[in-house]
């Protein structure tokens, strides 16, 4: 047994003061308002140890959307304006050059980051299966495997949304170049490779349709079967340019094409959801939409209707996706922020309801966490309230004046994995500096033509 005390904690979608943790096995077994730290627990005569944590303790962040490889190029991409296509040229060589060694390199150190910032599950939106040429590697997981340990070795918890890809448009041209990856032929042969898969303590196995772009039509109810009972993640309408193709080939948007084919269940998750109809917005009410504001505005996509989508009943989740930033803090007030831009009016989403989303574990398979409650894991987010940012700050509100640079101590079922600051077993820079440099160094330049062109879709 384990004792934790925190004067502001919150439980039950809002703030408490004094409050008193239990924690048995990495899960939570008492939750006290204005406790006694040193009062035994019941049946307890005796504390095996307690710790104060600092600032305001929130529960745990859960990335539900990540490319982990896509961390290569923060910071690279940004020379002489360029579009989506310059930017996919970089992408492509960094996926080009990974084999599952220096994959797990980079993903340890990037899965380490978001430690940093809260984050104590990722869901790993993973298409980069095979060798540079396409062909498996000996063992045809290799890839998957090595993000699943990285994950491990890092502290955090991973769902790998491993994820068909088949087709590299709408109207089924075939995969060319680096793209030959992320494909395994047909569906029979995803479904055999992914079978190989298997959950582990730390890891859960999902599965994801990449796009409508990346498979076929013909393909989407065979797979919403064999798919069910996972969590299932699909990229849908990030870019204008996807729904008119969809509409030219098929005569409906994408969303209303996987409903015709029975993709949306309850534990499917929309991805980015960004240019929608009113029948759209319908369609996804009452299922699970992932938002990733840092990214979408990094990539110039839009702005989705995110209130919209929950006052129709959709759940809400956020990911940090091509990590251009990772900070659960700046995705929430994004989705706040972005939301006001768009409609001019303020205070689209409480505090509440921006903690629920930036810490929405059931988007990606884990149900016992997300909540500082009797019988969730014992993940714990503490943020400093006297940093220049949070000075000040009504520790009720603070997740709006917050950074991932205030948080100071995570506990990941029940294990500290940051304390100070600092990974308690990673050199988070140092990993990053070394993984990225080995696969950047040959990289060719910076591209710098102010490229507009319109493409059929960002996500490659």
């Amino acid at each position: 047994m384990k004792t934790y005390f925190a004067s502001y904690v919150w439980v039950g979608g809002r703030l408490e003061r004094d409050v008193r943790l239990d924690v048995h096995r990495g899960v939570i077994v008492g939750v006290t308002p204005s406790g006694d730290p040193s009062a035994p627990a019941p049946g307890k005569s005796a504390r095996e140890s307690i710790m104060k944590l600092p600032g305001l303790v929130l529960p745990g962040f859960a990335n539900a959307h990540s490319h982990a490889f896509h961390r290569a190029l923060r910071g690279r991409t940004h020379a002489g304006g360029g579009s989506f296509w310059t930017w996919r040229d970089l992408m492509y060589s960094v996926a080009g050059g990974l084999d599952p060694d220096s994959y797990y390199a980079l993903a340890r150190a990037v899965y380490a980051e978001m430690a940093l910032a809260g984050i104590t599950a990722v869901g790993e939106f993973h298409y980069l299966h095979h060798g540079p040429d396409g062909v498996p590697y000996a063992d045809p997981n290799a890839m998957g495997h090595a993000l699943v340990q990285a994950a491990a070795d890092a502290g955090i918890r991973i769902t790998l949304l491993d994820t068909l890809y088949l087709t590299s448009s709408v109207d089924g041209k075939p995969l060319e170049g680096v793209q030959r990856r992320y494909g395994d032929g047909d569906l029979d042969g995803w479904s055999a490779r992914t079978d190989q898969l298997r959950a582990q303590p730390h890891a859960k196995i999902g599965a994801a349709l990449h796009s409508v772009r990346a498979v076929p039509a013909s393909d989407m109810a065979l797979f919403a079967d064999r798919t069910a009972g996972l969590p299932v993640h699909v990229h849908l309408s990030e870019q204008r340019a996807e729904n008119e193709q969809t509409l030219a080939t098929y005569g409906c948007t994408p969303a209303e094409l996987l409903e015709r084919h029975g993709v949306w269940r309850a534990d499917t998750v929309a991805v980015h959801a960004t240019h929608l109809t009113d029948r759209d917005v319908d369609i996804l009410g009452g299922h699970q939409v992932c938002f990733c504001p840092t990214t979408e505005r990094d990539l110039a996509d839009g702005i989705g209707p995110a209130r919209r989508l929950a006052d129709a009943g959709a759940t809400l989740s956020l990911g940090s996706d091509s990590h251009a930033v990772i900070d659960q803090f700046e995705e929430l007030r994004g989705l706040e922020m972005n939301d006001r831009l768009a409609t001019e009016r303020r205070g689209r989403f409480t505090p509440a309801e921006l903690i629920a989303a930036a810490a929405n574990h059931q988007s990606i398979g884990w149900s016992d966490a997300g909540e500082i409650a009797v019988g969730k894991r014992a993940d714990f987010v503490c943020v400093r309230l006297d940093s220049v940012r949070t000075a000040g700050a009504d520790p009720a509100q603070a997740i709006l004046a917050a950074t991932a640079a205030d948080i100071t101590h995570v506990v990941a079922d029940g294990r500290l994995i940051v304390s100070d600051g600092r990974h308690t077993s990673i050199d988070v820079p140092q990993a990053l500096t070394d993984a990225i440099r080995s696969l950047t160094d040959n990289a060719p330049p910076s591209p710098t033509p102010a490229d507009t062109t319109l493409g059929e879709g960002r996500r490659a």
